[in-house]
């Protein structure tokens, strides 16, 4: 079991072996208010198809080139994806502490940042990163759209974690009809769940922001601004963006998601998949040792934030948002942060049934056999347990 004591975070370009290089930090103007048809469509088809992402670029610096090895070996580079977020903490501490490239070894460990799922997925199934730590949703539209051939989820990662915060005024679901909503990504999970709950209040949403209550898909940091400038409404999101409009921009909390799952599916009341990790299948194939390796330093950070203190916890993840996000959390939104969120290397398998479905309805992926998107395998040998994949992949 990992020390908690490890407090002191480490810079992640400091540790050898250890590049790492921000996604979708361009000078493109942001998306305004109100999308258009023919952009969603476009959106879409990125989610489903995986559309060529040959590089993701922090001032004009390509993404390393994938390098290729015999089947079998360790591979020379994993290239690992995340966000800067709380729901994304294992990978915070993983990089920051150096519990991941210590477990890979001689491999190579290069890191990209990004804002949301589906622009996560388009970079994996490009070829630009090889695993990646992200919500479900995204992973399961990636698996149904390439006939189950794309991506593996490998591990969870956090279970929790993700609010419906709105407007004071705004007391109920009859309250919404009208007003202009955000969640991060067209597609992500916490779009998908937010469309899902509109649907079961009687609400009709369409992916082109049109409906009886109008999504606006917004990178987190536009949607606090937005918020405070009066231009949305509310915003279902993850951890710490939740916190943020409440604690800072005078939000309160009309849904929290933990209410919606009785754990009926997973035998774990009030907990849902958040954050997994996936891999993708050809990089599995072809250097499983990596892939088992990048698992080892993901329970590492795991069981370290599971047994660390409040503040060394706190302190650690701050420093990586600094470094991956650029600022730093309050002591306030941190600390109502971490307590919305399970950490686990359970993926929850037994909610991708509901997932998908909520999928389908919300028009953002197809109705498919989701039958082999798990592979636990590794997961399980590394931790000696037995991790269930709900009847939908190996364990």
């Amino acid at each position: 079991m990992s020390d908690p004591s490890r407090q002191s975070p480490k810079n992640p370009q400091d540790q050898p072996g250890s590049t790492r290089i921000v996604a979708g930090q361009s000078a493109a103007p942001k998306r305004p208010l109100g999308l258009k048809v023919g952009i969603a469509v476009g959106i879409l088809a990125l989610i489903g198809g995986g559309a060529a992402v040959a590089s993701a670029v922090n001032g004009g610096t390509p993404a390393a080139v994938r390098e290729t090895a015999p089947a079998g070996n360790p591979a020379g580079e994993l290239k690992l994806g995340y966000f800067g977020n709380v729901t994304h903490a294992p990978a915070l501490v993983g990089v920051s502490q150096g519990y991941i490239a210590e477990e890979l070894g001689d491999t190579r460990l290069s890191t990209q940042v990004f804002n949301a799922g589906p622009a996560a997925i388009e970079a994996l199934n490009a070829g630009a990163i090889d695993a990646t730590y992200i919500g479900p949703n995204p992973a399961i539209n990636s698996f149904v759209k390439s006939g189950g051939e794309s991506v593996n989820i490998i591990a969870g990662a956090a279970a929790g974690g993700a609010q419906l915060v709105v407007r004071p005024e705004i007391s109920s679901a009859a309250d919404l009809r009208g007003k202009t909503l955000a969640s991060p990504q067209l597609g992500g999970t916490q779009d998908v769940a937010l469309r899902a709950w509109l649907a079961s209040q009687g609400y009709k949403t369409n992916v082109d922001g049109s409906g009886d209550v109008a999504i606006n898909p917004t990178e987190n940091a536009q949607t606090l601004k937005l918020f405070q400038d009066g231009r949305l409404d509310g915003a279902w999101l993850p951890e710490p963006w939740a916190s943020r409009l409440v604690l800072t921009a005078g939000a309160k909390v009309l849904v929290d998601e933990k209410d919606l799952w009785d754990g009926s599916l997973s035998g774990k009341p009030g907990e849902f998949p958040t954050t997994i990790l996936i891999v993708n299948q050809k990089f599995a194939a072809d250097h499983p040792d990596t892939v088992k390796s990048l698992l080892k330093g993901h329970v590492k950070s795991v069981e370290w934030l599971n047994n660390a203190s409040t503040d060394d916890k706190a302190g650690v993840i701050n420093a990586a948002l600094k470094e991956a996000a650029g600022a730093e959390l309050k002591a306030d939104v941190i600390d109502r942060s971490l307590k919305n969120i399970v950490f686990t290397v359970d993926p929850l398998a037994g909610t991708y049934g509901k997932l998908l479905a909520d999928g389908v309805a919300a028009g953002t992926t197809k109705q498919a056999d989701i039958n082999g998107i798990f592979n636990l395998t590794a997961l399980n040998e590394v931790t000696g347990g037995k991790t269930p994949a709900a009847g939908l992949g190996k364990e």
